[in-house]
């Protein structure tokens, strides 16, 4: 791999904004469906912690070998700090705190919880870039976040370890959101599968490190199906998913094709009634809807003239 200067940045043209966003999106979105119910099931003999930061490290694996096959330059400069915003968000952040919360909670409430995820993307894209949003839009985002924050409470059943579970829920939307705005803006100059590819590896001291740790805490020792759905979540989840989902918001407008990932939270809990087992009852059922509607209403309140930045 050479190295690029950093006095010059190569900026590669985002395609036009055509329905290729809102399907390259929707990939990205079918392949993260699967990860809440498949987090929750590894969880059930995997540590938390190695789930978390194993799937990394096996992800900037195939990343160091892709970006090496291809010969891919070195980003440039100030590129690297916001390569690291994306890993902390995605790699770091997302993962394990998810891994952590579907031990004590059931997948369809996280799913559930992260359905505020395309709002709150929404919302960093649009601080990010400067665009002016409507009223509207602000308004249905924080009717979005009262919505997932009563859901949560009154599902989560008081104090305790579900609390926490929502907190990290919660925690793991930020992480996500940040992540994927900044993702998204840094494919339309070193492309999308390359962002996220350079996030992995980046990260993957860190993570190895981890991983270390998870595994000299307590070795792993999951079953084969266990094991299964952690492949899933290093490949596809961690890696592959992120080429489709990056692409999308390349191509853009990012607020508009954030709202592909409003249907998310609907697959994710009808794998886990299929794949779990999970009793999916009417007030799960409502408070979804409710989360999505607000969710959709901030996404599709249109953005005015973005301000220079």
């Amino acid at each position: 791999m050479s190295v690029q200067s950093s006095a010059t940045v190569i900026i590669r043209t985002p395609l036009p904004s055509t329905s290729a966003g809102f399907i390259w999106g929707f990939v990205g979105v079918a392949a993260f469906s699967f990860t809440m119910p498949l987090t929750r099931v590894a969880v059930g003999g995997l540590t938390p912690l190695f789930i978390g930061s194993g799937r990394a490290v096996v992800a900037a694996v195939l990343a160091g070998v892709a970006l090496a096959a291809t010969r891919q330059p070195l980003p440039a400069g100030t590129q690297w700090v916001r390569i690291a915003v994306v890993a902390a968000g995605i790699v770091v952040g997302f993962p394990v705190l998810t891994s952590y919360a579907l031990t004590v909670t059931p997948a369809s409430h996280g799913a559930v919880v992260v359905a505020l995820l395309p709002a709150a993307t929404a919302v960093v894209a649009v601080l990010r870039t400067g665009e002016r949003p409507a009223r509207t839009f602000w308004v249905f985002s924080l009717a979005g976040a009262i919505a997932a924050v009563v859901f949560a409470l009154l599902q989560g059943g008081g104090f305790g370890e579900a609390r926490w579970a929502d907190l990290l829920l919660f925690g793991a939307v930020l992480a996500a959101a940040v992540g994927y705005a900044e993702g998204g803006l840094l494919a339309r100059e070193i492309g999308s599968w390359q962002t996220v590819s350079w996030a992995l590896v980046l990260s993957s001291p860190l993570m190895l490190t981890l991983a270390g740790v998870a595994v000299a805490g307590q070795a792993p020792s999951g079953t084969a199906a266990e094991w299964a759905c952690f492949a899933y979540l290093s490949a596809v989840s961690m890696y592959l998913g992120f080429f489709a989902w990056y692409r999308g918001l390349a191509i853009g407008p990012m607020a508009r094709v954030s709202q592909v990932q409003l249907v998310q939270p609907v697959m994710s809990i009808c794998w886990a009634a299929l794949l779990l087992g999970e009793h999916i009852g009417l007030f799960t059922f409502a408070g979804g809807l409710v989360v999505i509607a607000c969710a959709s209403g901030a996404v599709r309140a249109r953005l005015g003239v973005p301000r220079v930045i």
